[in-house]
Order: C-alpha cells, then sequence, then structure tokens
C-alpha cells in the first residue's frame, strides 16, 4: 500500500514552507506570540485566497498543511476552525470559511468537570437557547463561530451573542478562552447518536492534526539542533563531532521518523475513513507530541546557554510542543485506549 504523498500535495508542501518562512521569521514571530492578540490579522484572507480553506481539500491535503503551520507556527485559529469546528458545519458555513470571512472553533471543556472531548457535559439547550460555561476553548478570542458540545447534540452560536474572555496561555501563538452562554441563539448541527459518532470523528481528526503538527515542531527542532552544532566550535572542532551533541541528535531523528510515520499513517486512515483510524489516531497523537516535547528539550540542550534565553526562538516551539502534547489530556490517556483496542 502507497502512504506517499502526491506530486501536487508535494508542491503544495513547498509552497507553505516558503510562504510560512517569508512571513514568519524568528522576530516576526516572536512580535505575534508576545502581542496583546497573538495572532496575525491579515493572514487569514491570504489563507482563503491560496485555497488553504477549500472544503473540497481532502485531508492527506490538509495534513501537508498541518505539518508546515508546525514546522513554522502559524499564528492565525487554521487548526481551530479546520480540524476543530469545520467537520461538523454545513456547506453554507463551509463555504464562509472558504471565502475568509467566517472563523471557528470548538468548544467542549467545562470547568470542574473532566476536559476531554468525548467526557460528559453539563451545557444544554431549552427553546433554541443554549445555557452553560466552557473553559479552555482553543482560539476562542478569534473565533466568529463557536461549534458548543451540549448534553443532548452540538451547536452553532455566533461570537456576538456569548460572553468571551480570552486566557493568557503557554503558547502565544495559540490563545484560550473562556465562554459563557446565557440563553445564547442556537443552531442545531447534530443530536443523539449522530452527534456522538461526529465527536468520535471530530476527535480522530484533532489527534491526526496534532500529531502532524508535532511531527513538523519536531523536524524545525532538529534542524536548528543540527545547523548549530554544525557551527558552534569548541575545541578548534564543531560540537556536532562529539559523542554528546551526535548522539542525541540521532535521538532525536530516530523518534521523529517514528513520530512521522505514525503521523501520516492517521492522517491515510481519516482520509480513507479505515476502520483502523480511531487506533492509529491514538497512537499518533500520543506518541508525536512526546516526540516534538523531546525533540525541543533536546535541541534547547545541544544549543547549550544560548538555547536556554527568551531571545533564541527554540522556547516559542517547545511551548507550541507542550500545547500540543496536553491537548485533550496527556499521552498516557490515549496509550490507555489503545491498549483496550488490543486487550479488552
Amino acid at each position: 500500500m502507497d502512504f506517499a504523498f502526491s506530486e501536487e500535495q508535494e508542491q503544495l508542501r513547498g509552497f507553505a514552507r516558503e510562504f510560512l518562512a517569508g512571513r514568519y521569521d524568528d522576530t516576526r514571530l516572536a512580535q505575534l506570540a508576545d502581542s496583546p492578540s497573538g495572532a496575525d490579522e491579515e493572514v487569514w484572507s491570504k489563507l482563503a485566497e491560496m485555497g488553504w480553506l477549500d472544503s473540497e481539500l481532502t485531508f492527506l491535503d490538509q495534513a501537508v498543511l498541518f505539518e508546515e503551520t508546525g514546522h513554522r507556527p502559524l499564528p492565525a485559529p487554521y487548526f481551530s476552525t479546520i480540524a476543530l469546528a469545520a467537520p461538523a458545519l454545513d456547506d453554507e458555513t463551509a463555504k464562509r470559511i472558504s471565502e475568509g470571512t467566517l472563523k471557528a472553533t470548538l468548544a467542549w471543556a467545562e470547568p470542574g468537570r473532566p476536559q476531554r472531548l468525548l467526557d460528559p457535559v453539563t451545557a444544554s439547550v431549552s427553546g433554541g437557547r443554549l445555557t452553560g460555561e466552557k473553559v479552555l476553548v482553543p482560539d476562542g478570542g478569534a473565533a466568529d463561530l463557536f461549534v458548543v458540545v451540549a448534553s443532548d447534540g452540538l451547536y452553532a452560536v455566533d461570537a456576538s451573542d456569548a460572553a468571551v474572555t480570552p486566557r493568557t496561555t503557554l503558547d502565544g501563538t495559540r490563545r484560550v478562552a473562556d465562554v459563557r452562554f446565557d440563553g445564547a441563539p442556537a443552531r442545531a448541527l447534530a443530536s443523539g447518536e449522530e452527534a456522538r459518532v461526529l465527536l468520535g470523528r471530530i476527535r480522530d481528526r484533532a489527534y491526526a492534526a496534532v500529531a502532524l503538527e508535532s511531527v513538523g515542531v519536531a523536524q524545525r527542532a532538529l534542524d536548528l539542533f543540527v545547523a548549530y552544532a554544525k557551527e558552534r566550535e569548541q575545541f578548534g572542532k564543531p560540537i556536532g563531532v562529539y559523542q554528546a551533541v551526535s548522539h542525541k541528535a540521532s535521538d532525536v531523528y530516530v523518534r521523529l521518523q517514528e513520530a512521522r510515520s505514525l503521523a501520516y499513517w492517521a492522517a491515510w486512515c481519516v482520509s480513507e475513513d479505515d476502520a483502523m483510524a480511531r487506533q492509529a489516531c491514538l497512537a499518533a497523537k500520543s506518541f508525536a507530541a512526546e516526540a516534538a516535547v523531546f525533540a525541543c528539550e533536546s535541541a534547547i540542550q545541544g544549543h547549550g546557554g544560548i538555547g536556554f534565553t527568551w531571545e533564541h526562538v527554540l522556547h516559542r516551539y517547545y511551548k507550541r510542543a507542550q500545547w500540543l502534547a496536553a491537548f485533550d489530556g496527556p499521552g498516557r490517556g490515549q496509550r490507555a485506549e489503545v491498549a483496550a483496542y488490543l486487550l479488552d
């Protein structure tokens, strides 16, 4: 079976990498991460012009973009809109996303309760109006529309009908928000068993996207590590010739390739609606996100003192890796589910 990306998808990868590198060099990325909103307000329309928001893209097309937006973090709600919200939306709403006039996200976690995607919630709808509170909503401050997980299904609520409180978070380029709904007008998207199945599919897509972003983060950390090991000299030699450095870089490379294999498998399973999609996405998210953390920590150590400074870009990637690893619970939770599939 061929898991390789097509020639067109590889061309898309090259274009995406060039665009992101040109728009977000290390200085620009730091400026946006430390800005009040943490977002590039002008890029959304450009993503629409380039076709990144097109609903006709397959998940394998989107997989290329998710990986590249990890390699060079994109300070815009691409993950929240495409991976989390879009699968629940109708064609008319998806068209608004494609045109670059709508940003969306998924609101599921609630205060004082378990916060994983498939956990029970208390938010409820009566007479077409939704009441409840959501926390840690990805890109909640930038969204125009919330897809809200309620006790009996999924609902669409305009951001203008909600009370949104932006919160600071570890990754300055991917903020979260608390959102309160007090009798907000809500449009039903799915209910009952249909909603449960849809939410499961959203989780699979999100896990695959997290794994792909993690691969991009890990690759960028390794690139920085290797470049520094070639140029930094100690005792008249590049530090890369010393085993303490070269072995660490090799360990990152090996783990990165394992993560990439799992992430691509998950992406293919989601795109093909394969029976192994759930297991593949669980495994990919668990391994790849932790691999990204490992890659960043190793690269920071390999850089020595400069790697620990605020001025160096590595801590930006480390924070994105930590965000990805924490998404919907740590990796041990996903590994427990994989074990259940194999053993129960």
